[in-house]
């Protein structure tokens, strides 16, 4: 059978975009939430501790600049009204010539990493340009540490990137930038978590921030305060946190396993010693006695990387294990979707083009509430791909239009679209005949 030829982008549906939002509320008690507060309050992803809380005074104005994109309209409008809504917080957009709390500008992606060669996008304080950032970024000015009150903060975004990308940087470093700094690999269901399985901010995000901009709190607020007024403030904001029980307060991370995960998942490493981090980060968490999404996580990253080293068998055993400790709890269905595709792509190269659908549709609910329109396309397209195994041609025809709508807000471009179309047609045992 010869292979399947993607479509040109004149041949590919309209574009696909999630118009509603699905709001969760957190599901852990208010204990455990109040410490991840204040570990996200009063540190920085570097592990360097912040002396007291910081945050804008007054309302939020927010500015655009650059060459944004066509996709950042409407989901830079959906973000502000949910922060009005859901976190309370007194946020609008203004003119690009205008003053404002916060500028949003937008750069080419290498001119981006040129400069910070690791990050997809950035917030930096007292700046409200790229120029600006430039001149001041070996200085102190840029220290988040030194900030007494927030004024001015500019993010940075590439504009040429998908429309998912843009999205979700407008959500994790907006969020940043007007509440805490930090990341915590143990947070299931939140953006302020590098395993970047929320792509957009979760109910417990929008909590976070609500309690941020309290009245109870304030700029100069520090840790101990901040610790002895979370109690009731969580219990004015969220009672129902009061009601779940206070066992679930998890043990720090170790930076040793913070540095592993890094080194397995950052670019610059050779694919052997990415194996051999991922590796160590999964001993790490066992040691540790973990089975929360620390382990799964180390699992899912272990699986991935060997399934680069044609190593099959070993990348589905970290599948499988990932996927156990994921499906046990109903707040990492997303995380469980994307183990999920992984174990799909196993079934279908393995010629099961029953269970491959099975195992989508068991999940694709999850993705569409998590708004991942990569992860979405890519599902579909498997299905269509397992249907036309299965001689549901018709069927598998209309799943794969439904699925390119998602990828061109996924993936972006055409040549994007084309070689996951391909990398997935090629799952299908019949490709290689």
């Amino acid at each position: 059978m010869p292979a399947r030829r993607p479509p040109a982008l004149a041949d590919l549906p309209p574009i696909k975009t999630f118009v509603t939002h699905r709001v969760t509320p957190p599901q852990r008690s208010n204990a455990a939430i109040a410490q991840d507060f204040l570990d996200l309050a009063f540190q920085m992803e570097s592990g360097r501790s912040l002396p007291s809380m910081t945050r804008f005074e007054g309302p939020i104005t927010v500015r655009v600049t650059g060459p944004a994109p066509a996709s950042l309209e409407p989901d830079l409008a959906a973000l502000l009204v949910r922060l009005r809504r859901e976190a309370g917080i007194g946020i609008r957009r203004v003119a690009a010539d205008a003053p404002a709390s916060i500028t949003i500008e937008f750069l080419p992606r290498s001119q981006l990493q040129r400069l910070v060669p690791q990050a997809a996008c950035f917030v930096a304080p007292r700046v409200s340009s790229w120029e600006d950032y430039r001149q001041s970024r070996r200085s102190g000015e840029v220290d988040w540490t030194t900030l007494p009150v927030r004024e001015r903060v500019a993010i940075f975004i590439p504009g040429d990137v998908s429309p998912q990308e843009v999205r979700d940087c407008l959500h994790e470093e907006l969020a940043q930038a007007i509440g805490p700094l930090n990341d915590l690999y143990r947070l299931p269901d939140s953006v302020f978590n590098d395993d970047n399985f929320h792509t957009v901010l979760t109910g417990f995000d929008m909590l976070i921030l609500r309690a941020y901009y309290a009245p109870e709190l304030h700029n100069g607020t520090t840790r101990d305060e901040a610790a002895r007024v979370l109690p009731r403030l969580l219990a004015r904001l969220n009672p129902r946190g009061e009601r779940i029980g206070g066992g679930d307060l998890m043990s720090p991370t170790p930076r040793v396993w913070i540095d592993a995960i890094e080194t397995a998942l950052g670019p610059g490493t050779a694919p052997s010693q990415r194996v051999a981090a991922a590796r160590s980060a999964v001993e790490i968490a066992r040691t540790q006695g973990w089975r929360d999404t620390r382990l799964a996580f180390s699992l899912f990253a272990f699986g991935r990387l060997a399934l680069g080293q044609n190593n099959g068998e070993t990348s589905l055993a970290a599948f499988l294990e990932a996927g156990q400790i994921y499906a046990a709890h109903p707040v990492t269905r997303v995380q469980s979707a994307h183990v999920a595709m992984h174990i799909a792509a196993f079934a279908l190269s393995a010629g099961q083009p029953d269970t491959a659908v099975l195992i989508i549709d068991d999940h694709l609910d999850d993705v569409q509430n998590g708004e991942n329109a990569a992860l979405l396309a890519s599902m579909l397209l498997m299905k269509a791909e397992a249907l036309d195994m299965l001689g549901w041609h018709r069927e598998a025809a209309a799943i794969r239009r439904d699925a390119l709508g998602w990828a061109r807000y996924g993936f972006g471009s055409e040549d994007e679209v084309r070689e996951r179309m391909a990398e997935i047609a090629w799952l299908n045992p019949a490709q290689s005949d």
